[in-house]
């Protein structure tokens, strides 16, 4: 239903931002192929992706925020994808385990970060003061909380997308 699409079999309009995956990453990944069947979320998905690597939010942080929604929206894809990126920041193998298996993370801070994204989704969006005030404990502030609901809402987005296509 969902085809794989090439570079020629593609929509035009999606072409662009296949050729840029591609030339990114080596190769054009088949989530990328199959998600090119509606050009507008394919584009609006790598543009909020590329958004929410410059916010505010460091790294490893960003990371957690998309582990967290890729595993409980079991988005396989994601998973992989994303464990090679926190790979390639360094991040340590008990960290990746502990994301990959929903399990509370050693390090406070990114378990601040976890916990307030299962929050957020946890109450759409109506965390309690106690729980926003936990995660700007760990010095986070108010506008990362934000931050860390773009990338609920761009790997929401992602995660559903993929599981639909089957990549």
């Amino acid at each position: 239903m969902f085809p794989e699409h090439t570079l020629d079999t593609a929509p035009p309009t999606s072409r662009p931002a296949m050729r840029a995956a591609a030339e990114r990453l080596g190769h054009l990944p088949p989530a990328v192929a199959r998600l090119a069947t509606s050009p507008h979320l394919l584009d609006g998905f790598l543009e909020l992706s590329a958004a929410f690597e410059r916010t505010t939010l460091d790294p490893l942080a960003r990371e957690t925020v998309v582990m967290t929604v890729a595993v409980r929206n079991d988005c396989r894809v994601c998973v992989a994808l994303h464990t090679g990126k926190l790979r390639t920041l360094g991040a340590d193998g008990e960290l990746i385990a502990a994301l990959r298996e929903a399990r509370a993370l050693d390090d406070e801070r990114l378990e601040a970060v976890r916990t307030f994204t299962l929050e957020v989704l946890r109450t759409a969006g109506a965390v309690g003061d106690d729980e926003l005030g936990a995660f700007l404990s760990h010095g986070f502030t108010p506008q990362n909380a934000l931050e860390v609901v773009m990338g609920i809402g761009t790997y929401t987005m992602s995660t559903l997308a993929n599981r639909l296509v089957r990549a």
